[in-house]
Order: C-alpha cells, then sequence, then structure tokens
C-alpha cells in the first residue's frame, strides 16, 4: 500500500511562538533590534524635528476670514444653519415662556405631579424640595433659563446619541467609523470648539446649545451601542426562530434588553449637558451659568456656589424622574385610560396653581422669601485655606500634599517622557496598541500620537500627557475600587448616589476656586480636578456593569462554594469587561475634557494653550491645540481599549 505523505499548507511556529502574543513580542523584539540603531544613527536629538512640522495657523486664519465675509450672503448659512439656529431660538423660548407663564407655583405643582406619578409621594416632595430651594436661594428666573435652554439640548442630544448608538450597536463597521467621531466629540475641549462655533452661529442660545450637543450626545451613543451589543443571544435566537424580522427583533427584543443601558446614557447625558452651563455661558447662554461664571470672575466662591448648587439640583431631579419614568417602560398597559385621566387632572392642578399665584400677586418669587449664603460659604472657605493649607500637625498640609504629588508622581513622568527620543514614544505606542489590538489600531495610535509632533506641539502634549496619566490612574483605582463597592452593597450605592450626582454636575469652575485655595496653582490642582470630574462617570459604568452580569453564572458559582471574592474576580469582573473597557475609556475622556481646567490652574502645556486661544480670539493656537489633545485621547483609547471586544457582537 502507498503510503501518503500530507505537507503543512505553512510553516508551523515552535509550540511557545504559537500563542499570538509571544509572536507578537518576538516580531517586536526583532524589529526593536532593527529600527533603534538605525533611527538613532539618524536622529541622535530627542525632541521632535522641525522639517517635520506642517503649521496651520496661515489655513485656519483664512477659514475664519472667510466664515467672517460670508455669514451672511452663503446659502449655506442662510438656507441651512440660519434655519437651525432660528428652531434653537424658537423652542427655547417657547420653552422658557411657558415656565415663566406657569410661575414657581404652577412649575413646582407639575414637576411633583410627574414625579409623584412615575416615582410616588417621596420623590415627589423631593422634586417640590429641590424647586423650592433654588428661589430660596435666589436664583429661581436663572433657573427657568437654564431649565428651558437643558430641555432643548438635552432633547437634542438624546436623540442624535440614540440615532449614532443604533447605527453603532448594528453594525461592526459604522462602530469602527464612529468611534474616532465619538472620541472627538467629547474629548476636544469645549474651549477649543466654542470659538468656531460663535464663528459660525455668533454668540447666543444656538452657539450654547450645539456645544451643549457636541459634548453631551457621546455617553448616550456610546451606552447605547454597549446595550444593543450586549443583548442575550438565547432571546435574540430566540426571537429569530419565530420569524421576525430585523425591524421587529429591534424593537421586541434589542431595545427592551438594552433598557437600562439607555437610561444610564440619558442620566449620563443630563449630567454632562448640566456641567456644560458654565461653560456655554461664556458664549451668551445666561441662566445660572452666567451667574457663576460672573461670581468667580470677582472671586465671590459664595455667589459661585448659589448659583451651582440649583445646578446640581436640576441634575438630580431630572435623573431621579427619567430613571423612574424608564423603570416603568413596558409595565401593564391596563392603566393608560387612568394615566390619561391623571395627566388632565395634572394639567388642571398645574393651571390652578399658576391662576392662584397670580390674583395673589406672587406670579414670579418674592424676594422677600431668598437667603443669601453667600457669606457663610465664604467665611467656610477662608477657615479652610487658613487651617488646612499648611502647618496640620502629622500629615502636612493639602499644599504638602500637592507638592509631594508633583515632585513625586507628576515630575518623574513628565521627564521621563521628555528624555525618551521622539521616535522611541512613537516604537512604544506602537507596541503597547499592537500587543492588545492589530496592525490597524497600533497605527492609528502612532499617526494619532505622531500628529501632536506634526502640529508642533510635542514637548506641549507630552506635558499633557504626563497629567492624564497620572490622573486616569488614581481615577481608575479609585473608581473600580467605589464601583464594586456600590455593586456589591445596595446601601452603598445608595449612599453614593447623590454624592455622584454633586460631583458630576457641580460645574468645574464651581469648584475650581476651592481646588487652588486648597492645593495652591500649577498641575496637581488641575490632576484634581480632573479626578473629581472623572471619577463619577467610572463608578457609575463599572457598578452598572457588575450588576447586570447574568445572576444564573453567579448561582453556579455560589452553588460550587465560591467566595464573594472568588466570584468577583472568576465571574463578575471577566463577565463585566465590556463596561469596565467603557469605564476606562470614559475615564480617559473625561479626564482630557478637563484638561483645559489645567491651562486656568497653572498647569500649562496644551490646557494653557487651548484657554489663550479662545481669549485672544486665535483660532489657529485653541484649535490647534484641541486637536492636540484629541490626538491624545485617540492614542489612549487604541492603547487601552482591545479591538477584540468588538469580535463576537452581532449585528
Amino acid at each position: 500500500m502507498a503510503t501518503i505523505t500530507v505537507f503543512p499548507s505553512r510553516l508551523q511556529l515552535p509550540g511557545a511562538l504559537r500563542r499570538p502574543a509571544v509572536a507578537k513580542l518576538a516580531v517586536l523584539a526583532v524589529a526593536a533590534a532593527v529600527l533603534v540603531p538605525l533611527l538613532n544613527s539618524r536622529w541622535t536629538n530627542g525632541t521632535w524635528p522641525h522639517e517635520l512640522t506642517v503649521s496651520l495657523t496661515r489655513p485656519l486664519t483664512a477659514a475664519s476670514d472667510w466664515v467672517i465675509d460670508n455669514r451672511d450672503s452663503n446659502p449655506l448659512f442662510l438656507y441651512f444653519l440660519g434655519h437651525v439656529s432660528n428652531a434653537v431660538v424658537l423652542s427655547v423660548r417657547a420653552v422658557y415662556l411657558t415656565l415663566l407663564a406657569a410661575g414657581w407655583a404652577g412649575v413646582t405643582a407639575a414637576t411633583a405631579l410627574v414625579a409623584w406619578r412615575v416615582a410616588g409621594a417621596r420623590l415627589a416632595l423631593g422634586t417640590a424640595a429641590a424647586l423650592l430651594a433654588c428661589g430660596l436661594l435666589g436664583m429661581w428666573v436663572p433657573t427657568m433659563q437654564t431649565l428651558a435652554l437643558m430641555a432643548v439640548a438635552v432633547l437634542a442630544s438624546v436623540s442624535v446619541g440614540f440615532l449614532l448608538g443604533l447605527a453603532a450597536g448594528l453594525s461592526d463597521r459604522l462602530d469602527r467609523v464612529l468611534r474616532p467621531v465619538l472620541d472627538t466629540m467629547q474629548i476636544l475641549p469645549a474651549f477649543a470648539y466654542l470659538l468656531p462655533v460663535v464663528l459660525v452661529f455668533g454668540i447666543g442660545v444656538p452657539a450654547a446649545v450645539l456645544a451643549t450637543v457636541v459634548y453631551a450626545a457621546p455617553p448616550m451613543a456610546r451606552l447605547t451601542a454597549l446595550g444593543l451589543r450586549g443583548a442575550d443571544r438565547e432571546v435574540l435566537e430566540a426571537v429569530d426562530s419565530l420569524g421576525a424580522t430585523a425591524r421587529q427583533r429591534l424593537l421586541t427584543a434589542r431595545l427592551p434588553l438594552a433598557r437600562k443601558d439607555l437610561l444610564l446614557g440619558v442620566n449620563q447625558t443630563i449630567m454632562m449637558a448640566l456641567s456644560m452651563a458654565v461653560i456655554a455661558s461664556v458664549i451668551g447662554a445666561g441662566g445660572l451659568g452666567d451667574r457663576v461664571y460672573q461670581a468667580l470672575a470677582s472671586v465671590d466662591v459664595g455667589a459661585a456656589l448659589a448659583a451651582g448648587i440649583p445646578i446640581v439640583l436640576l441634575a438630580v431631579v431630572l435623573d431621579r424622574v427619567t430613571c423612574a419614568a424608564g423603570e416603568r417602560l413596558g409595565a401593564d398597559d391596563g392603566r393608560r385610560t387612568a394615566g390619561w385621566a391623571y395627566v388632565a387632572l395634572a394639567a388642571a392642578a398645574t393651571v390652578a396653581a399658576a391662576l392662584a399665584a397670580r390674583l395673589a400677586g406672587r406670579l414670579d418669587w418674592p424676594d422677600a422669601w431668598t437667603v443669601n449664603i453667600a457669606g457663610p460659604v465664604n467665611h467656610a472657605v477662608d477657615w479652610m485655606t487658613a487651617h488646612l493649607y499648611s502647618g496640620v500637625p502629622y500629615v502636612g498640609g493639602t499644599a504638602d500634599w500637592a507638592g509631594r504629588f508633583t515632585s513625586w508622581v507628576l515630575d518623574p513622568v513628565r521627564s521621563a517622557l521628555l528624555w525618551l527620543p521622539w521616535w522611541s514614544v512613537l516604537l512604544i505606542v506602537a507596541a503597547l496598541a499592537w500587543l492588545i489590538g492589530t496592525w490597524r489600531t497600533a497605527l492609528t495610535a502612532v499617526l494619532a500620537m505622531a500628529a501632536t509632533g506634526v502640529l508642533g506641539l510635542w514637548k506641549p502634549s507630552l506635558d499633557t500627557l504626563s497629567q492624564v496619566l497620572a490622573a486616569v490612574a488614581v481615577t481608575l483605582v479609585a473608581g473600580f475600587a467605589v464601583g464594586i463597592a456600590a455593586a456589591r452593597s445596595a446601601r452603598v450605592d445608595r449612599l453614593l448616589r447623590p454624592v455622584l450626582d454633586v460631583f458630576q454636575t457641580m460645574p468645574q469652575f464651581v469648584y475650581l476656586i476651592p481646588v487652588v485655595a486648597l492645593f495652591g496653582v500649577g498641575r496637581a490642582p488641575a490632576v484634581a480636578a480632573a479626578i473629581v470630574y472623572a471619577l463619577p462617570a467610572v463608578i457609575r459604568i463599572t457598578a452598572q456593569g457588575l450588576r447586570q452580569v447574568d445572576a444564573a453564572a453567579l448561582e453556579a458559582a455560589r452553588s460550587l462554594g465560591a467566595t464573594g471574592g472568588q466570584q468577583l474576580r472568576q465571574v463578575q469582573l471577566p463577565l463585566a469587561r465590556e463596561a469596565l473597557l467603557l469605564a476606562v475609556n470614559q475615564g480617559v475622556v473625561l479626564v482630557l475634557a478637563v484638561v483645559i481646567i489645567g491651562g486656568l490652574v497653572g498647569g500649562g502645556a496644551l490646557g494653557y494653550d487651548v484657554v489663550f486661544g479662545l481669549a485672544q480670539g486665535d483660532l489657529a493656537t485653541g484649535l490647534v491645540a484641541g486637536v492636540a489633545i484629541v490626538c491624545l485621547g485617540l492614542m489612549l483609547d487604541r492603547v487601552t481599549q482591545p479591538t477584540r471586544r468588538r469580535a463576537g457582537k452581532g449585528a
């Protein structure tokens, strides 16, 4: 009998090299042995070569001049952007006039009745108390201005974010295309795109709404896509077996299964939209943000806090009401008739309350019912500065902590990054991105990092990167720890929820002065501000992901005798990997989103360039620095987000 010998179709690697990670490491070692000597002989200086830079000053200045010259005559502005602007103005004005016509009594009655309908008497009382507190602080009219603006901005943000997330959740190709777009929308500092927005729309409400939508829509898009891609495959297969069409599959299975993620997206959109209230006031949004901005301009922390508290209260009320309303989705529709009757009753009660207040001459909030908190708050800030800044026994003051953090963490990281030759930084970025992804991931990361050098901002970018790495590390360690605690304990979750609401909705400018008062001026307060802003989102997403782990898997682990720690390490964390990666992503982009704070408190680097560009009306300086921040964010996303996370997801 003849023997047939079968030869392998391709050369088989040795056993150890068959593992992808080991094979990649071997290829990287060979590449480094070849490239490092060549690059070192060509560029002995570690700084970015001047011949590899490109100046965008002239084209950006020309673009700015073109917009100014054609804003009143070009069809794009007259027949499209002009109509968009008018629609936004009319929508905001309609909401604002409705709120003013209802008066403080009518608005309070209407919101309390809505809260009572969706969540019961306790939330109704809390909602009424929150609105009355806005009046007691003397901020009723600014609160109504902000509420009208945010109502339109949040509705637009949720709509845009849902449509983008729907596209990304149903198509892998669109997900790959939209990821850098969403990164850019969320990372590009608001100050960087305020100037282009003002150039197109002018100072006023339309520019403020557009800036808010650009910043607040990405969380809704990301969480919508996450929810659609995380749908239970068994449920989807059961729907398919019944002959459901793609549309029926989406409406009857995917969207209901993604409800919790959608609600979290709405929550995050509301929080981020309200956090933009102060920044939007810079371009004419008015309302509470303008009060905060004017108070901080005069270094009046008390007045700033009096305007900042209503922003937090609005966020808490909207968060609770929308979450409670979402929990009722999918409930029995048998009470639909009763629901319409309740709507009619609530409308009648609102009209009655508004008419009673008008007849009593109390339609507007009475000045005699206000409370001044500015004085006590300013005294408290002065006490903290005097007693905590330095000289605290044993532990030292906050200035000592900031100094140690700067000298022990920030300075060494920055020095190490600046000491490395520019080409070695690119090689390290490529290696890290390729190890966790593909060559396309590595190429994207390298091009993004190299773009900062091409723009002529290599050193400021590395300085900013050192601050971002420190802030992200602290944020992720603290966020994962607290998120795990919140997921494993309902009591901890209830205690943390109002605290996270305050941290996430309090405008950055409000805690800017206390941060500087406690930590001084420099890079440490910039890092502290970034941590405070990014931490709530990381905690929320981590806790949400761990709570959504399949209960059957946890029960199986318990039946095998697994301890709580083993369940966490071997079941919850692996199954919540998608949510944890999203938490990392949000930690990175949110830290970068407030790196602008560093330019306001002495952090320098790219944040200072963005602030300087806006202050001087220099589109080239501000926008180029903002683009460099986006490139850093894109690089960090590719280095921290494995490409495999998108594999295996159904369309």
